[in-house]
């Protein structure tokens, strides 16, 4: 009978906690005790992890057994920790030595058969891990490739609880160095802006958006998906942070395969998604679509088909950069600082219909779904149908080299500050620290007091104004530029979202 400690990682949202496992033998019944779990988890992870032993050629201890967790594991138990409770437990119990758990973060859930099965969220666990100076960490051999990609991290696969306890007792439980991190992929343009004719306003709105963070809105029956897919291609390639962040994500949602490396991400819901498949779920701790697109795009296709919570709900993390859930005695955020292309066709008829018989009170309620959403978007350009006849445009690697210039004077100019695009600088600075020349903002103030532009979206005109500065190399806004962010404004149909 004894003592054993070994430690584990918790995750709220991308969140890693480092929790201690601590395990306590004593003479009496064979009974099974867990401490700091969600209460209704402890009878399946009890029942899991008693299957497991027994399955694994080990004799259920002979002894009254209390496992606890601290500090308590969230409301929600993923099962990532069972390993490191069997693992703990039998170490108490004497079946492997207690010296050679402690130091060690084991991550993984049980079959019952004794397998070890993959868990979502490693890499961002395996990071809290090294983070506590814990550098030797066991995951499942699925999930090793991922766990590598932390530096620091010693990472040993392992793929079932009898060759755990085996290495363990025999003190071969060797540190694996044969899991080296895969190569990050270069940015690339797999899809190339020159491969869309005409459109030549939608593709400056592409080009301001892109550069300031922005957000668009494309109307019209042309290729709208075609120059959302495309956005990505003219995006700087993420810094080395950012890419760790969008690759955390996607561990959590279990796609790290998925993981675009240093390439902007681009999420595109279906219409038919739900509200969870979205934004996320408090019970899974899963992220949803739009956390998907962190430091990339999403894109709403057929905006007007998404039911209106979905719709309405988006302006929050559109603002804040983050999705906030509450729930199952919890709360939890996901990242979600990305760029909206947001396209809708004139009317809810189906592409190919060659007649419409919409009225124009139907079309106007079509649209009226978007009016929330649309109060947040900066710019608003039309996209034609395809004229072969207009020839091919720039290619993206001649947009995206302007759009790096652009960030890189924005960023130059944003240094000393939290924020690193114009789309993000807050209403109140840019009338402080970034004012715009005099006959700019007389344009501009023209435009509220005439009712054409809110006060609300004065920011946005702003924001606008400062990125067709830095695309021209321009040091402050003039008044071409506040100009041509009023016309980005109202979009060449004149039917600006005020």
């Amino acid at each position: 009978m004894g003592y054993a400690s070994t430690r584990s990682v918790a995750l709220i949202g991308v969140t890693a906690h480092v929790v201690d496992i601590e395990a306590d033998a004593a003479p009496g019944d064979a009974e099974l005790y867990l401490v700091g779990l969600p209460e209704l988890s402890v009878w399946p992870a009890r029942a899991r992890i008693r299957a497991a032993i027994r399955n694994s050629g080990t004799s259920w201890p002979d002894a009254r057994i209390t496992v606890s967790v601290s500090p308590v594991i969230p409301p929600v138990y993923d099962a990532a920790a069972d390993l490191a409770l069997a693992v703990a437990l039998l170490a108490a119990a004497g079946v492997v030595p207690a010296e050679r758990v402690a130091g060690r973060v084991f991550l993984g859930e049980l079959a019952l058969d004794g397998g070890i099965r993959p868990v979502r969220g490693v890499l961002p666990m395996v990071a809290a891990a090294v983070r506590a100076g814990i550098s030797r960490v066991a995951v499942p051999a699925e999930c090793a490739r991922e766990a590598a990609q932390v530096p620091g991290a010693v990472v040993m696969p392992v793929t079932r609880l009898a060759d755990v306890v085996d290495q363990l007792r025999h003190g071969a439980f060797r540190d694996h160095h044969d899991q080296e991190p895969e190569s990050a992929p270069s940015s690339s343009f797999a899809v190339d802006l020159a491969d869309v004719p005409g459109n030549q306003a939608a593709r400056r709105a592409l080009e301001v958006c892109a550069a300031g963070g922005h957000h668009l809105f494309l109307s019209g029956d042309g290729p709208a998906t075609m120059l959302a897919e495309r956005l990505p291609g003219i995006l700087p390639p993420l810094s080395e942070q950012a890419a760790r962040e969008v690759a955390e994500i996607y561990s959590l949602a279990g796609r790290f395969d998925r993981a675009p490396g240093v390439t902007p991400p681009l999420s595109a819901p279906h219409h038919t998604a739900t509200p969870t498949a979205i934004f996320g779920s408090v019970a899974a701790n899963r992220p949803g679509a739009v956390s998907l697109a962190h430091h990339g795009v999403l894109h709403l296709a057929d905006a007007p088909e998404f039911v209106r919570p979905v719709l309405d709900s988006l302006c929050r993390p559109m603002d804040s950069g983050q999705v906030h859930l509450t729930g199952m005695g919890r709360s939890v955020r996901y990242p979600a600082r990305f760029i909206l292309v947001v396209d809708a066709r004139p009317c809810s008829c189906p592409d190919g219909r060659e007649e419409c018989a919409c009225t124009p009170e139907a079309r106007r309620r079509y649209r009226a779904r978007l009016a929330m959403l649309l109060s947040h978007v900066a710019a608003r350009a039309p996209v034609e149908q395809e004229d072969r006849a207009a020839g091919t445009g720039e290619s993206s690697a001649a947009v995206a080299a302007r759009v790096l210039a652009a960030r890189v004077r924005a960023a130059h100019r944003l240094a000393d500050t939290p924020w690193r695009t114009n789309a993000e600088i807050p209403a109140p600075d840019l009338h402080t620290r970034f004012p715009v020349a005099p006959e700019a903002a007389e344009l501009l103030g023209s435009a509220v007091s005439t009712g054409l532009v809110t006060a609300d979206g004065l920011p946005r005109l702003l924001r606008v104004a400062w990125t067709l500065a830095d695309l021209r190399g321009a040091d402050r806004p003039q008044l071409d530029d506040a100009a041509g962010a009023l016309e980005l404004w109202k979009g060449a149909d004149g039917d600006g979202a005020r």
